[in-house]
């Protein structure tokens, strides 16, 4: 089956939620299992699963269960996503404050 493209308005959905952050942030360590994710999130493993999921869904997180534990990792593709936006994003505003530190220079040589 072929995945659909990732929709950024579901990447930031998903980055906008403290809890998610935070699990990225703690998965930035390394895999780990979910059970030790909940620990210092201070939430159940069933919340912790249904952040997993929405992670899952946007390519940041892949899950893998061996044996009776599911272990969680960062998944790099979702960032890449973002990456791509943000770069997009940065190139254009760039541009527009060159073009009017251009034109403001322009002005300052006239005066």
């Amino acid at each position: 089956m072929t995945r659909s493209p990732i929709d950024i308005d579901r990447l930031f959905h998903a980055l906008g939620d403290p809890t998610r952050r935070a699990i990225l942030d703690l998965l930035n360590h390394g895999p780990t299992s979910v059970t030790r994710l909940a620990g210092p999130l201070g939430i159940t493993v069933t919340a912790v699963a249904q952040h997993l999921l929405i992670l899952e869904d946007c390519d940041l997180v892949r899950t893998e269960k061996i044996g009776r534990v599911r272990t969680c990792r960062i998944e790099p593709s979702g960032f890449a996503v973002l990456e791509k936006w943000i770069k997009a994003h940065r190139s254009h505003w760039e541009s527009a404050l060159d073009r009017l530190g251009d034109a403001l220079a322009e002005d300052e040589g006239l005066g």
